[in-house]
């Protein structure tokens, strides 16, 4: 019996030390030290077990006893042909790590395949050396900037768990949404003759979101993605505010990067400033681009709605266009363009843009992420209409107005875009005849838009179009409130005469003088001007 005791209290005493910390330690030690060792840890050198796509991260390797001569490790991706860089083993050292980079692509696979985990091989003299533990990795966060006249509610069909962000694992986020704190002002539909704020303000906020959203996720690297001002209100933020490489990549749904002249219709109002004149080209090519022109490596995706192709069915620009922006000022500034058939106030809503634009980008895989240097300062090509006249005014209900407008010989187009607050005007429209032209979506391009965001409500055109003079009437109808309407009309030509006009200071403070040029020519010569 007591030799029974003995043997059993022997083994408690045997399985006791085994389970004990500080032989579970040395045992795990010994164990590592057998073999190389392939770490993934953070700046400063702390392993992790787990990291956002885009993180910054090194690699180090350990090996079981020091070095009896210098050895150059590489490190890739498991199963991907991805380098992710290198470091040098020296004499008598037993490790080394890489410099700090970004872990970008991680959560992707090549065809957007999700990956849930990756593990980093080292090699040496292309010998496999070690593999390190799985590490989880999850997708970054994609933060949303909005446009003119608008507010998070335009990126609706990408929040939410049934939103398109959500189908393929990514959270996301619209400035002003509530999920964290910051909310920019690009002009209130019930509040159009208040200020809004200017880029730079807003772009100062934006600053705020994304710092909020990074510490709500953890992340250390967000995308953009803006649509029409918003890319505008992007690059302001990256060139100027953005202090630690925030952001992977910026993507631009139908931002003018040379402005747009529909942006004179609320503008000639007094609407929405500054922010409508923030939008136009003489602002954006003269003044923002030649000033915000810092990248700091962001790589800039840009896509253009080219639904329009006629000149007379795009009212207040240049074809092709998605009705706003044009395809000339969407690729104004070098940058990775593309196109597809929407329209400038789908492009943010989308699923066709989603699926087949957005989502492949957010979907980028390792090693197709490139530090993308400033290009070259130069001047902005601007695509605005040759010659453009805008007609405001108001009307009372029962009133009506005539605005007359003259057509020189030659004009090959003539584009008209009626911008209306209360969309309750009716439109006459008489050619250098007198008559009265039924206006037709195939003979005229008339088109109209009831979404109060929009740059204008109404547009139609005229190719080749008899001289002479011709006539618009504007009148109220039932649907005319009792305040009245706040009315801008633009009548636009290509051919014909050319006019160029300029303002200096192009934002004046009150009171300042301001100087105002202008020329006229035709077929390139100068014509008087009376």
């Amino acid at each position: 019996m007591l030799k029974l005791k003995q043997l059993l209290w022997m083994a408690l005493t045997v399985i006791a030390l085994l389970l004990s910390p500080g032989l579970s330690a040395r045992s795990l030690a010994s164990a590592q030290a057998s073999n190389p060792e392939v770490l993934v840890v953070n700046p400063s050198g702390i392993p992790l077990d787990h990291l956002i796509d885009g993180d910054s991260i090194r690699l180090r390797l350990t090996l079981p006893k020091n070095a009896e001569q210098s050895v150059t490790v590489s490190f890739s991706l498991a199963g991907l042909p991805v380098d992710l860089g290198e470091c040098t083993v020296e004499r008598g050292q037993d490790r080394c790590q890489t410099e700090p980079f970004a872990a970008l692509g991680w959560r992707w696979d090549p065809g957007g395949v999700l990956v849930e985990q990756r593990a980093v091989e080292a090699r040496a003299g292309g010998e496999l050396l070690a593999t390190s533990s799985p590490i989880p990795v999850t997708a970054r966060p994609v933060v949303m900037v909005h446009g003119f006249i608008s507010s998070w509610q335009a990126w609706e069909n990408y929040l939410g768990p049934n939103g398109y962000l959500a189908s393929i694992g990514i959270q996301g986020f619209a400035v002003g949404d509530g999920q964290v704190v910051g909310t920019m002002n690009t002009g209130r539909l019930d509040q159009p003759t208040s200020k809004t704020n200017t880029i730079a303000e807003n772009a100062a906020i934006l600053n705020e979101y994304i710092d909020n959203v990074k510490k709500l996720t953890g992340a250390q690297k967000v995308d953009l993605l803006g649509h029409s001002m918003g890319g505008l209100i992007s690059r302001y933020y990256i060139d100027r505010l953005m202090s630690n490489d925030e952001v992977a990549q910026l993507i631009m749904l139908g931002s003018p990067m040379a402005g747009t002249d529909c942006g004179n219709l609320p503008a000639s109002l007094g609407f929405y400033l500054p922010a409508s004149l923030e939008i136009r080209p003489s602002y954006v090519a003269e003044i923002f681009n030649a000033q915000v022109d810092h990248r700091h490596g962001v790589p800039f995706n840009a896509l253009a709605g080219t639904s329009i192709l006629e000149a007379l069915k795009s009212p207040c620009t240049p074809v092709p266009s998605d009705l706003a922006v044009s395809l000339g000022s969407v690729d104004a500034i070098p940058l990775h363009a593309s196109q597809l058939p929407v329209l400038h106030m789908d492009l943010n809503t989308s699923r066709q843009v989603f699926e087949e634009y957005v989502k492949s980008l957010l979907q980028t895989p390792p090693g197709k992420y490139a530090y993308e240097p400033d290009p070259p300062l130069q001047p902005t090509q601007t695509e605005q209409q040759e010659f453009t006249r805008a007609f405001t005014g108001h009307l009372d209900p029962g009133n009506q107005q005539e605005l007359t407008i003259h057509i020189d010989a030659d004009v090959a187009v003539a584009s008209f875009a009626l911008f209306d607050t209360t969309r309750s005007l009716n439109v006459t429209m008489r050619g250098a005849s007198g008559n009265v032209i039924a206006l037709d979506p195939d003979k005229n391009g008339l088109i109209v838009i009831d979404d109060p965001k929009a740059l204008f409500q109404m547009g139609y055109g005229f190719n080749n179009p008899k001289p002479g003079a011709w006539r618009v009437t504007l009148s109220t109808t039932e649907k005319t409130p009792a305040s009245g309407a706040d009315y801008a009309l633009t009548a636009s030509f290509q051919g014909g005469a050319r006019l160029q006009a300029q303002a200096l200071p192009l934002l004046p403070k009150l009171e300042e003088p301001v100087q105002l040029t202008a020329s006229l020519d035709k077929a390139g010569q100068p014509l008087e001007i009376q």
